[in-house]
């Protein structure tokens, strides 16, 4: 088999089990090394993806400038790699100081959630584990409302805010959801500790995979 074959199978780039069930979706915490492969992700959407991401189909330039201007010491990026160490769903929580007028929170910032998904990862709850572990974090920082905004027809973001309990209002073809969360205790703590323990233990794996797959193929090149 080519070492370029793993890439062929949405299934295989997956790691769908053989029994058929569900794998394991580990999400990990972004960095500024994953901005390449972000941007990569983003640019792969198709313009029906790139419409319900960004509520309209942004050209090739805006989101590479949406994607450099993420500032990953303000926000928390999150992110779900196949097991061939490619990206295939990208959660960005932003954060804001809260409007003064509001009447959700007291709190002194609020949070907003956006997530996609690659079509080869897609129908295995990504979404949703990437919207629960941006909650936690939130819950975690003192957070306690969570927003989506998307357009009434995302399918997708309006199954994972009516799953979660978020209060949606609708206007004009667009709709906005929140959730309130409740504060953090020990348990939220170590479940956030542990799964980007997890995570990170999947992604060094993935990472050196990757690595000794690139330096095979190169071997058998050479013969």
């Amino acid at each position: 088999m080519n070492s370029s074959d793993l890439f062929q199978n949405p299934l295989r780039r997956w790691g769908k089990h053989r029994n058929g069930k569900r794998p394991t979706v580990l999400v990990k915490e972004l960095r500024e090394r994953d901005r390449r492969r972000m941007l990569r992700h983003f640019l792969e959407l198709e313009d029906s993806d790139r419409l319900l991401r960004f509520g309209s189909v942004l050209p090739d330039e805006q989101v590479t400038s949406y994607v450099n201007g993420i500032d990953f010491s303000r926000d928390m990026v999150f992110g779900v790699y196949n097991r061939v160490f490619r990206l295939v769903a990208v959660g960005h929580l932003a954060f804001a100081p809260r409007d003064e007028s509001s009447t959700v929170t007291d709190k002194e910032r609020v949070a907003e959630f956006g997530v996609s998904v690659s079509r080869s990862a897609r129908g295995l709850g990504v979404g949703s584990r990437l919207f629960e572990r941006a909650a936690i974090h939130c819950r975690n920082n003192d957070v306690d409302t969570l927003y989506m905004h998307c357009l009434s027809s995302n399918k997708t973001m309006m199954h994972i805010a009516k799953k979660a309990g978020m209060e949606i209002h609708r206007d004009y073809g667009e709709a906005d959801a929140y959730l309130k969360l409740l504060p953090a205790d020990p348990t939220s703590m170590l479940q956030e500790a542990l799964h980007e323990q997890f995570a990170v233990l999947d992604y060094t794996y993935k990472a050196n995979k990757r690595i000794a797959v690139k330096w095979l193929g190169r071997l058998i090149g050479r013969k």
